[in-house]
């Protein structure tokens, strides 16, 4: 559904992604994770249509987005991390706009609506909402006219958890669906969970892609975290899950009535991060 070959964009005489090649599969959930200035909101930018690439080709559904930029916005959505609809409007005048500008009918706006619990808000004016309201109505109208491909910029961002959690679930379902989609996030719980396959930015090139339990088992390393008393202090330690010694430590502070608690600790995609790039994403 999305294939980028030796992407490249330079600004004046910066470049800010280096010959960048992915491709995205129908109904798949792609992972577009980086730091800032890694250059994935300029990939993000580049693949809905708002930049030209500097080098290279980027298609969607087997369209050149430099050549088909009307036919290419009438097949994605886009949710950018920041709102952008209009305030003193109601919930349903901003989506009734935008249904009439796709050619959608007033039941696929009630229909969104409902999808996303907003029917008994659908009167009240957008400056009202909390954040966590704004973003289920820009996802709304993102899907009104039933996108092949969804874009989401940190959809889930500053939200409380109910919100987050709803937001989560939409996804899957429209996964479901059949609908491509690509997110960018900062939670790596979040990235863990929807994701079907995870891409890694840094310093404008992608440094590592696969599946998140692939990326752990290849990039972190599982440990056993235990606190244990020492000299009338308590001692907090990890070993790594797998080396020899592991178990002898183990065993000589639970025989000696040291050990206070011991668990095991599975890598995380924070973790596969930090050795990829030197740096902690969240």
């Amino acid at each position: 559904m999305i294939q980028l070959t030796e992407v490249s964009k330079s600004f004046q005489k910066k470049l800010a992604v280096d010959r960048l090649s992915f491709s995205v599969g129908k109904g798949e959930v792609f992972g577009f994770l980086g730091p800032n200035g890694a250059g994935k909101t300029t990939t993000l930018r580049m693949m809905t249509g708002l930049l030209q690439p500097t080098n290279g080709e980027i298609l969607i559904n087997g369209m050149n987005i430099s050549l088909h930029k009307k036919n290419l916005h009438a097949q994605i959505g886009v949710v950018f991390e920041l709102p952008n609809l209009y305030a003193r409007s109601s919930v349903r005048d901003n989506l009734i706009l935008f249904a009439d500008l796709y050619g959608v009918t007033s039941n696929r706006v009630i229909e969104v609506m409902d999808s996303l619990q907003l029917l008994e808000r659908q009167r009240v004016r957008v400056d009202s909402l909390s954040k966590g309201w704004k973003q289920r109505v820009l996802i709304a109208r993102a899907l009104l006219h039933k996108p092949k491909v969804l874009f989401l910029d940190e959809p889930t961002s500053g939200l409380d958890p109910n919100s987050a959690a709803l937001i989560r679930e939409y996804i899957k379902i429209i996964k479901t669906e059949g609908t491509t989609i690509v997110l960018t996030t900062h939670d790596m719980h979040e990235a863990e969970e929807l994701s079907d396959r995870v891409g890694i930015m840094h310093a404008g090139r992608m440094v590592a892609l696969d599946n998140p339990q692939s990326l752990k088992n290849d990039y972190g390393k599982a440990e056993i975290e235990t606190e244990y008393w020492q000299d009338g202090e308590i001692i907090k330690t990890s070993w790594p899950l797998a080396d020899e010694a592991t178990k002898d430590h183990i065993y000589q502070l639970m025989t000696s009535g040291q050990m206070i608690s011991l668990h095991s600790k599975e890598a995380s995609l924070a973790d596969v991060f930090a050795v990829l790039t030197g740096s902690e994403l969240s």
